[in-house]
């Protein structure tokens, strides 16, 4: 059954103890990497759609994940780490460092995680 819209959940980015945590949907083998907008489940969970050029193979896909979302926010590699959905294309990214900056640099990246 499909939430009405005013249920769903804000944004894919949510602030936590030590920095951000971002829920993603992650495609694995694209043509580019990039974020590519935003999803949307059933449950009306949101996701900031990444795509990755890496397979799904030998955690490559997790590895350039991690790798592009440390670009965007302005991060080293070592400061994010996927906690949930390692194996699964619903991951959630942990992001540390200063959640307001996180949040900041986010949007500044054009990823509008307020208003989603």
């Amino acid at each position: 059954m499909t939430r009405p819209a005013s249920a769903a959940s804000p944004s894919p980015v949510s602030p936590c103890r030590g920095g951000v945590r971002v829920t993603v949907r992650l495609t694995p083998r694209a043509a580019a990497s990039r974020v590519t907008g935003m999803a949307l489940d059933d449950a009306g969970t949101r996701a900031l759609k990444v795509s990755v050029t890496a397979p799904p193979e030998d955690g490559k896909a997790n590895a350039a994940l991690l790798k592009l979302l440390a670009k965007v926010c302005g991060r080293p590699p070592s400061a994010l780490a996927i906690v949930s959905g390692l194996q699964h294309r619903i991951k959630v990214v942990a992001i540390a460092g200063d959640p307001p900056a996180l949040m900041r640099r986010l949007e500044e990246a054009g990823l509008h995680v307020r208003e989603l």
